[in-house]
């Protein structure tokens, strides 16, 4: 399976909220630094890559029952019940499966995302396009920010970012679903940026999608288990700083060929942890409290940001 990532995509532009252009990189022809990929994209891919039927749609985990000595017990949404000698936890941020080895849970870190998408954007938005380039454009004044990346298909998709409570839509006596009543707070809360920039906050198609940011205690760590592991954000969620889809691509290529290697899940599942949670916690580290950066006035290493 061969998968292009996209060179071009590493273009990237850091404005100020007036307009001006602090910061513009533009990649060499042969420059391989970042390469971009969509999500949905390199999804697909890995999707088709698998025999049919290895993927079961429809099943949503409600609860792992069973003890370490095996077999786990996994039980779905549908009322199907599955045995199985090793449980992997790739489901995300409010993992199902995380439950079985940690009491952890994600806590949020102050600061909210407010997804946007602007489509077609060529002909559509001409300006917006121009404006984000081939790769991303971000600005920020300390208490708000945005972040605009072209995606796949002519597509941009923009991030919002304030520091305001998990639940400002509903304080503010709105819904998510509400999109000219929050359209009309945002533009009081970008009042004194440009007007190019307020295009971004505003002319979005569709709705918004709120995304406040949460991310899990540090360290996490849990007891071995030999029949229950975790990978990814269900593992070590993070503020979204242009790690978490590489560290959980990073986990599942060391998961497997342990899993190979040993004689029993059990002794795989060790060898991996042994290597990922240090590495994750390290990580983990670096990245606490880091999402008050995505708003910060002072230019971020772009050598390290921009996670399609």
């Amino acid at each position: 399976m061969a998968v292009r990532g996209c060179p071009e995509g590493q273009e990237m532009r850091q404005l100020d909220p007036p307009g001006a252009t602090l910061f513009h990189h533009v990649p060499e022809q042969d420059e391989r630094f970042k390469p971009e990929i969509d999500r949905a994209r390199l999804r697909d891919l890995l999707l088709a890559s698998l025999r049919p039927g290895t993927v079961r749609w429809g099943h949503t985990l409600r609860a792992v029952g069973g003890s370490a000595a095996g077999p786990r017990l996994l039980h779905f949404a549908n009322g199907a019940t599955v045995e199985a000698d090793l449980i992997i936890g790739a489901d995300g941020a409010w993992s199902k499966v995380r439950r079985a080895v940690s009491p952890a849970t994600p806590r949020y870190t102050g600061v909210s995302f407010l997804e946007a998408w602007f489509h077609d954007v060529e002909t559509r938005h001409p300006g917006i396009a121009e404006l984000v380039g081939q790769g991303s454009a971000a600005a920020a004044d300390g208490d708000r920010g945005l972040f605009a990346q072209r995606n796949g298909g002519d597509h941009i998709r923009v991030y919002l970012i304030q520091r305001v409570p998990a639940d400002w839509i509903t304080a503010a006596g709105l819904t998510p679903q509400d999109t000219g009543g929050i359209r009309a707070l945002l533009l009081e809360r970008y009042r004194d940026w440009s007007p190019r920039l307020r295009r971004l906050v505003t002319d979005n198609d569709g709705p918004y999608v709120d995304r406040p940011i949460f991310a899990l205690p540090v360290p996490h760590e849990w007891a071995h288990d030999p029949t229950v592991t975790l990978l990814g954000d269900a593992a070590h969620l993070m503020p979204p700083l242009g790690v978490g889809v590489n560290l959980a691509l990073l986990d599942a290529c060391e998961l497997a060929p342990a899993l190979a290697r040993h004689d029993t899940p059990g002794e795989a599942v060790r060898a991996y942890e042994r290597a990922m949670l240090p590495r994750s916690t390290k990580m983990a580290r670096l990245l606490d409290g880091a999402a008050e950066g995505l708003i910060s006035t002072e230019l971020p290493d772009f050598a390290t940001t921009g996670d399609r």
